[in-house]
């Protein structure tokens, strides 16, 4: 555990002051760290009138609900799951520029109704300042539906989040960032429910094999791998490879390929018909 500086500290009672205005609140918690340092600072400082609220849909993996789960028992703060499917927007699953803009906004209307129901003042998601250097259609969304985001209104950065939460004892401080499953199809490409599965068990494989960060971009039956620069050594064991070749086409890929520039965020932000490099929104 490292120490927080005394900066820090009083950043985070900063945002415990921002909840403790705000009386109660709903918060849309993923899983990750961002999310996470929301929901212990809302909890510490409000109980139960501090809620987690998780959508599960086909885009979220299942390994990440595990680690919501996790998260929570630690905690120790209440979590209601509720189920959502964004294949049913027909405007998500073209998967245009603005498919996180659908996603969110489809999120944040069945929050709203929570909310609404509960009583609770306000809704608050992971975001943090360094999102805000990004195109991210997701936070237009949570600024038109009034979703706040805690973080920014406190002024933590990404390095920030993660120094406090480990000074904090949260098991995910350095978790690697995360993004549903639909940011590994191409813009342009239709975004179907055999793909996503495909993606995710994939994606499975390769974290049962030891990789730490993995994305699987399906181009249209062609699996490109990403993992951690460091990492692309162990595709050198010959054993390995051909095993994770055999394993993905089972899954229903024509091609298996391994992306030599390694994992970067938003590498399948392009169009099908232009290539042309889009936001850097997803991960």
């Amino acid at each position: 555990m490292m120490e927080a500086t005394p900066a820090l500290q009083e950043k985070y009672l900063d945002l415990q002051n921002i909840f403790d205005e705000m009386g109660s609140t709903l918060v849309a918690f993923s899983g990750g760290i961002d999310s996470t340092l929301v929901l212990k600072a809302a909890y510490t400082v409000l109980g139960d009138r501090a809620l987690a609220v998780t959508a599960v849909s086909p885009t979220f993996p299942d390994i990440e609900l595990k680690i919501v789960r996790q998260v929570i028992e630690e905690i120790g703060a209440p979590l209601r799951i509720v189920q959502t499917d964004q294949l049913m927007i027909d405007d998500f699953v073209r998967n245009d520029a603005n498919r996180c803009f659908h996603c969110k906004t489809d999120l944040y209307q069945l929050l709203q109704g929570i909310q609404q129901e509960m009583g609770f003042h306000s809704i608050v998601d992971g975001t943090n300042v360094d999102d805000l250097q990004d195109d991210r259609p997701g936070i237009q969304a949570a600024r038109a539906l009034g979703v706040r985001s805690p973080l920014v209104e406190a002024g933590f950065g990404k390095g920030e989040i993660r120094a406090l939460a480990n000074f904090l004892d949260l098991s995910n401080w350095n978790k690697p960032a995360a993004a549903c499953l639909s940011s590994r199809v191409p813009r342009g490409v239709p975004i179907t429910r055999a793909a996503l599965s495909r993606v995710e068990q994939a994606e499975a494989l390769l974290f049962d094999e030891g990789f730490s960060q993995v994305r699987v971009r399906d181009h249209e039956g062609i699996a490109r791998i990403e993992v951690e620069g460091t990492e692309i050594m162990l595709f050198s064991d010959e054993q390995r490879r051909d095993r994770i070749a055999d394993r993905l086409k089972k899954l229903g890929f024509r091609f298996v390929t391994v992306d030599l520039e390694g994992y970067r965020s938003g590498s399948a932000n392009f169009s099908r018909a232009t290539r042309t490099p889009g936001s850097s929104s997803e991960k």
